[in-house]
């Protein structure tokens, strides 16, 4: 993945829980890792996370999520950990996670997941608001590809 496309950087430092008797961090704790970047890509947006906020206008589901491990982290290691939005279509955005060391610079982990946008009352798959489209766009510029849906009949 090119870090230069990435816009939205945060921050973890891995905790003694979180290391398996491997003496590194274990592999389901990835995928905590990249959904604090997720929260943290939407505050960057100014959406938002409440549960009364998500449940009464829109569900956001991850409908697929890849973890492509890399290198080890260690107890105490500090991480960066980069997001992003790299497309929007109807009703389904991607987005993309890189974990780095952030001592070394070194990749310890990669992500893509596709997210769905729900209608909350029925669980269908909704079109994307326009202005999720437009936050994304501001933030990532040409670095996404979005897609605007055509409302005229």
């Amino acid at each position: 993945m090119d870090l230069s496309k990435f816009k939205r950087k945060t921050q973890v430092r891995v905790r003694n829980y979180e290391i398996d008797w491997q003496g590194i961090v274990h592999n389901a704790t990835y995928s905590l890792y990249f959904e604090v970047g997720r929260v943290e890509y939407f505050k960057t947006l100014g959406i938002s996370l409440n549960q009364n906020s998500i449940l009464t206008e829109f569900r956001v589901v991850l409908a697929t999520n890849n973890i492509t491990y890399k290198a080890p982290a260690h107890f105490d290691d500090f991480l960066d950990i980069y997001t992003r939005v790299s497309y929007i279509k109807n009703t389904s955005f991607g987005m993309e996670g890189l974990i780095l060391d952030h001592k070394t610079g070194k990749v310890v982990a990669e992500n893509v997941n596709v997210h769905v946008w729900l209608n909350p009352r029925t669980d269908k798959p909704i079109l994307i608001s326009d202005e999720f489209r437009k936050l994304v766009q501001n933030l990532e510029g040409d670095h996404a590809e979005i897609h605007w849906p055509s409302y005229t009949a």
